[in-house]
């Protein structure tokens, strides 16, 4: 897997030898401080403003980058398909970064445009906030409090992501402190303040009994502290409890005023009851949603689509992915 990621970056020119590069302009900005890789269609004279598209890589918050073949290809494809621009974020990573440092590089850069000093289709008007018209999570991370869902057990040996990474993606992105890893390894990293919230992930009600497996639900231990350590809320246990980091944890009344959303889970992964467990309590909120499941799918499927490794799942995903986005920012379908 190592020796893969890092050969992907060697492979960017790939899109410009497809002759992609005609079409549109590719250039490295800042938003706010925050580096970008801004795709735009080519002008066709005017200033006609263009929708965006915020991508923003995966990796668990430590790996990765936007310049990746895979991210630049589907940045690529999305400008082409739906002549619009893409703002693909290069926030910085754990565990040089720790959240909510990455958290705020995003959000930074979709309330900043234009670019510093520039103008364009990105342009607003002064004052004016972002309103975000969808959300498509492709085999989302949304809650941190209970890492013993059906499928963190099913799929705790998977390869591209075991529950051993995942978990120490989390951990990283909180601290260095390897305590609060082997607790939530052991998922008895909840303290009484982080308790109030587990009813969020409570995925014996959340989750369709379809995907409840063999597997009975019993609610996360909670302790006083982390490793043995007193851990108060000032501490790694106040960021797993914060919606910033675990979006699962919004209460229902502040669901109801997201956008449409489009969900993409995999049955081999292990976090694919995070984005099943949103899909329910997003419809229950009363908010548009389709939901495209893998049953075949793996978490990072959607990178295969470079060679050696292009694989049919991969370009069935990237296609249907692209044209939701179509039907929805293009189309208004």
């Amino acid at each position: 897997c190592l020796n893969l990621m890092l050969c992907l970056p060697l492979q960017a020119d790939l899109s410009e030898l497809l002759g992609l590069k005609d079409y549109m302009g590719v250039t490295e900005e800042k938003f706010d401080g925050v580096e970008v890789v801004l795709y735009q269609p080519k002008q066709r004279g005017g200033t006609e403003l263009r929708r965006a598209v915020i991508y923003l890589h995966g990796g668990g918050w430590c790996l990765g980058s936007s310049r990746m073949s895979p991210y630049d290809l589907l940045a690529r494809k999305i400008v082409t398909e739906l002549d619009s621009v893409v703002l693909s974020v290069e926030y910085r990573l754990a565990p040089a970064h720790h959240f909510p440092v990455p958290y705020e590089d995003v959000y930074r850069c979709g309330q900043t445009l234009p670019p510093e000093g520039g103008a364009g289709p990105l342009q607003k008007e002064p004052g004016q906030q972002v309103k975000l018209k969808a959300q498509a999570l492709i085999y989302p991370v949304l809650q941190a409090l209970d890492l013993n869902t059906p499928s963190y057990q099913q799929n705790q040996d998977m390869p591209i992501l075991p529950r051993t990474l995942m978990v120490r993606f989390w951990s990283e992105y909180f601290t260095s402190d390897k305590a609060l890893f082997r607790a939530m390894m052991a998922n008895t990293h909840n303290n009484p303040e982080s308790s109030s919230l587990l009813k969020f992930v409570n995925w014996s009600a959340f989750l369709p009994e379809t995907y409840h497996k063999k597997y009975n639900y019993s609610a996360p231990a909670v302790v006083q502290g982390v490793g043995g350590e007193a851990v108060g809320m000032d501490g790694p246990s106040r960021s797993f409890a914060d919606p910033r980091a675990s979006p699962l944890l919004v209460p229902d009344t502040a669901l109801h005023s997201l956008p449409k959303a489009y969900i993409l889970t995999c049955e081999y992964d292990v976090l694919r009851d995070d984005g099943i467990m949103y899909v329910t309590r997003l419809r229950a909120a009363g908010v548009e949603v389709t939901h495209e499941h893998y049953d075949t799918g793996f978490h990072g499927g959607l990178m295969f689509t470079v060679w050696p490794t292009d694989f049919l799942i991969a370009r069935r995903m990237t296609d249907n992915y692209v044209k939701w986005l179509e039907r929805k920012l293009v189309k208004n379908s």
